[in-house]
């Protein structure tokens, strides 16, 4: 039996399928966690659905921000960008039940393993927020994500304001920086202000601003926090730090990490990607 986690596809199914052949997945034996965004760029974002849709409880997916993209173009919050490729999803016969399956995903897990904590997102945490705050948080938004409100919530989910965190936010503002925390972040301040202009690699912040993950006293520093999203960074491996975007719709690689009795115990796993499209 093992945990392995997978970094984001977004909708090339034939590596992901190449991938799941070379770590011999298996549903009936192993568990399978997808960092997010499973769907848009590449081009078969309908058969990444139903693919791990049909893994059943051997398989989850955290929502990214392509997926909940996908959940508000469905529901008339957002047409569909020049770059979208959410087409055939949208037109499937299986559309609802798909559809459905998507907002009933997580938007962060947490697993204990060997005495320490693995914290999962799609792609960063607030600094001041510790492992239980994210969970909480990510709590909040599921609930409305799951519940009769849901299409009410996509029409005021995009935006990058307000950009803090503040324990005193409510509604609508307090859920769009949870959407924008766990799915958009890359950036911030060590104040825990957000940046969304920048989408460069670590060593190139913004003036003002560092990775997230490098905010001094971040609260989640005790965990290892298993993300994607940030296919300019890549692959990242350190004790309080698993980064799996290696920028498969890009023409990078898609990579997967077999996580064993221990954090510690690591194991990378990747398959090249043909560039289904093109940076920028």
């Amino acid at each position: 039996m093992a945990l392995y986690l997978i970094g984001d596809v977004q909708g090339c199914d034939d590596p992901l399928r190449r991938l799941l052949d070379d770590i011999a997945f298996s549903p009936s034996r192993d568990t399978l966690v997808m960092l997010g965004d499973l769907v848009n760029r590449g081009p078969a974002s309908l058969a990444v659905l139903r693919r791990v849709q049909g893994y059943g409880a051997a398989a989850q997916s955290l929502l990214g921000n392509h997926d909940l993209h996908l959940l508000g173009v469905a529901h008339g919050a957002r047409k569909a960008g020049r770059k979208d490729t959410l087409r055939e999803v949208l037109d499937a016969p299986d559309r609802s039940a798909l559809l459905d399956w998507l907002r009933h995903q997580p938007m962060a897990l947490h697993r204990r393993l060997g005495g320490g904590d693995l914290l999962m997102v799609h792609a960063g945490v607030l600094p001041q927020w510790s492992v239980a705050d994210t969970l909480a948080a990510a709590g909040e938004l599921e609930s409305v994500l799951r519940g009769p409100s849901l299409a009410d919530f996509l029409q005021t989910m995009y935006g990058n304001a307000p950009a803090q965190w503040n324990d005193a936010l409510s509604g609508s503002a307090r859920l769009r920086v949870i959407v924008n925390a766990l799915t958009r972040l890359r950036f911030c301040s060590a104040e825990g202000v957000m940046e969304f202009d920048s989408k460069d690699g670590a060593a190139a912040p913004p003036a003002g601003f560092m990775p997230w993950f490098d905010v001094p006293g971040r609260a989640t520093a005790v965990a290892t926090v298993a993300f994607g999203h940030w296919s300019t960074l890549g692959w990242k491996s350190r004790p309080d730090l698993l980064s799996t975007d290696t920028g498969c719709v890009w023409g990078g690689c898609l990579s997967a990490v077999r996580i064993g009795p221990t954090l510690q115990d690591r194991e990378l796993i990747q398959v090249d990607c043909p560039q289904a499209q093109k940076p920028g």
